[in-house]
């Protein structure tokens, strides 16, 4: 199955004290670019990011965005600047001598001087967070990729019928093909007659020149590698695997095929059906710029 460039898929779920977001979003590029945003206290997970992305696109600009944010306090740490409080502790007990007043210094007294509390995220086990991103990300992925699929599925059937169509144009051709040199011989009879005026015609002249112009407009080898290409073009879409340069490719040598028959042919119905192609193969182009 052919898989667009473009798509999008979101996931989230809190885990433990952790609410996790990942969001996938790409667009059509010539080649893969992996663009990565992760917090900054988190910058380990971008490289796994793009390991584990990669793996899931392999043609494309993506952009992943992933959000770590904690839930309440219970990843934070409290610690106590130790220096601080015991310069406290000094204090009142020096205001205690100095004054003759009780020297009642608690923990509760010292506890209300706030300034000697620090309170720091907790550090999370690198191995541990990323097991619980990673379980995020394949749902975002899964979303994801079901959305490129689901672009990928129209734009091969269009493609497909328009293989059809080229495929009937192509033969369109070939029966056209002993038609242009049967009308020839029948001018070049014509044009003869004219100018000889009722005199005997050389018919061994004539046959060898009809012949001359047959080969020079003979396109059954164009048509026979056409076809070629079109087998090719539906084992591509078929092999199930990455077909966006293949077939961009293949389309170049089926347009070389064709400009090859229109510069053979002389006749005026071939010549539109060679437009026609080169129509086609301009639409199948467009849609092939965005297959991954």
């Amino acid at each position: 199955m052919l898989k667009s460039m473009t798509g999008y898929g979101r996931n989230e779920a809190v885990i433990g004290t952790k609410k996790i977001t990942v969001e996938l979003k790409s667009v059509n590029h010539r080649f893969s670019d992996y663009n990565i945003k992760v917090p900054r206290q988190y910058g380990f997970l971008e490289e796994r990011m793009r390991l584990l992305v990669s793996k899931a696109v392999a043609r494309g600009k993506v952009d992943v965005y992933v959000s770590v944010e904690a839930c309440g306090e219970a990843d934070k740490v409290v610690t106590v600047n130790e220096e601080l409080a015991g310069n406290y502790i000094e204090a009142l007990r020096g205001i205690s001598e100095k004054f003759g007043l009780e020297n009642d210094v608690t923990t509760s007294v010292i506890a209300s001087f706030s300034d000697i509390f620090r309170s720091e995220p907790k550090r999370d086990d690198e191995d541990e967070l990323w097991a619980a991103v990673n379980g995020v990300a394949d749902g975002a992925i899964e979303a994801f990729t079901a959305m490129r699929e689901r672009e990928g599925s129209r734009i091969e059937a269009d493609l497909r019928a328009r293989v059809d169509y080229m495929r009937s144009l192509a033969a369109d051709i070939d029966r056209r093909s002993p038609q242009i040199v049967a009308d020839y011989r029948e001018r070049l009879y014509t044009k003869i007659n004219e100018l000889l005026e009722g005199r005997e015609i050389d018919d061994a002249r004539v046959l060898t020149e009809v012949a001359l112009f047959a080969d020079k407009v003979a396109t059954n080898e164009e048509v026979v590698r056409l076809a070629s290409h079109y087998d090719e073009f539906d084992a591509i879409m078929d092999s199930g695997e990455p077909a966006g340069r293949r077939l961009d490719f293949l389309i170049q040598e089926i347009n070389r095929e064709v400009n090859t028959i229109g510069s053979k042919s002389s006749d005026l119905e071939t010549a539109k059906l060679v437009v026609t192609l080169k129509g086609e193969i301009e639409k199948l182009r467009e849609q092939v710029q965005n297959i991954e």
